[in-house]
């Protein structure tokens, strides 16, 4: 074992080799190949590349070293063509402080039975008054920039639960095609972050015209990984157990407190205007503080006898087209 792999379990380890060709062995020839493709684009500030660094790029695209570098290189690019976004890139900035008090995101401490962090989107919280929507993915952003230094994370991936219960067509018509594209290209082609499933619930029929509104902004990869639950919690429990969800989802848990995540960063006394303790973006440096927080579920909680749903096999319901075009007015 590598001292890149120290604080990994044995089991993690091998998941790492089976699931993402991760080789010890080779890991720093890896990482080197990555390094030296930095030349080929003097165009983008390489503001990071140091070993660790790199590393959750071969890991985000399993060992394939020219598609490691490309989301290295997206990465960088994706803040050099939104450098608003990364001014003042911490938890104490206004804007992202309001969306993390407000849970944007929701961060579960339990892992599911994957080992996968739970991030939660409670829509019709948005209060659009006081948060602007690039307010809300710098939160989202920053917040998987802290988890992500977790190693065990960088392999066993996240999960995303967005329940859409009261969210209003007013509020779904801010959600205009040029945010949405800038929140896909933040998130899908520019994070090496593992997304093992996107979980849509309690939906309204518009949310499902956004969806397809946003579908050829999606990845193959990305699509099959999108599930749209409706009210059906059943559904949602056969891919995420109750045992790791709070009550607002049907689980087990106690209901989830939108201040969890906001604490964490910015301490107990989150609400008030203290200096935040975490370099900013600009330091390239992120610290680390969820890991002693956590604990796996089980897997001797993994006693429901249902078959276990497919990615991509859950049916979207049918749209009619007048629906879909009067949401695509508004959307204009």
């Amino acid at each position: 074992m590598t001292h890149l792999q120290t604080g990994l379990s044995p089991e993690t380890i091998e998941k790492a080799r089976l699931e993402l060709n991760e080789n010890p062995d080779v890991l720093h020839q890896d990482i080197q190949q990555v390094r030296d493709m930095i030349i080929t684009r003097p165009d983008i500030g390489f503001l990071r590349t140091d070993d660790a660094f790199i590393l959750r790029f071969l890991r985000a695209r399993k060992f394939h070293q020219t598609d490691a570098f490309r989301l290295l290189a997206q990465y960088f690019q994706y803040r050099q063509l939104n450098l608003d976004m990364f001014k003042n890139f911490k938890a104490d900035d206004p804007g992202i402080k309001r969306a993390l008090i407000d849970g944007f995101p929701g961060v579960l401490e339990k892992r599911d039975h994957y080992g996968r962090k739970i991030l939660l989107l409670f829509a019709a919280n948005w209060d659009q008054s006081r948060n602007s929507f690039t307010d809300i993915l710098r939160a989202i952003l920053l917040s998987l920039e802290v988890l992500i230094e977790d190693q065990e994370l960088q392999i066993n991936g996240f999960i995303l639960i967005i329940d859409w219960s009261n969210f209003s067509f007013k509020q779904a018509s801010k959600l205009t095609p040029s945010i949405l594209k800038l929140a896909i290209e933040g998130l899908q082609d520019s994070f090496p972050a593992r997304f093992g499933g996107v979980h849509f619930v309690n939906q309204p029929w518009y949310i499902h015209a956004l969806y397809t509104l946003i579908k050829p902004f999606l990845k193959d990869k990305t699509r099959k990984r999108i599930f749209l639950h409706g009210n059906n919690l059943n559904s949602l429990h056969q891919l995420i157990h109750p045992e790791c969800l709070p009550s607002e989802f049907g689980g087990t848990l106690p209901p989830y407190d939108m201040g969890t995540w906001a604490r964490t960063l910015l301490g107990p006394d989150y609400s008030d205007e203290n200096e935040y303790t975490h370099t900013s973006y600009n330091a390239m440096h992120v610290k680390h503080s969820s890991s002693n927080l956590e604990r796996g579920c089980s897997p001797k909680h993994m006693t429901r006898s249902q078959s276990v749903v497919e990615p991509g096999t859950l049916k979207h319901e049918e749209l009619g087209e007048s629906e879909n075009t009067q949401l695509l007015l508004a959307l204009d």
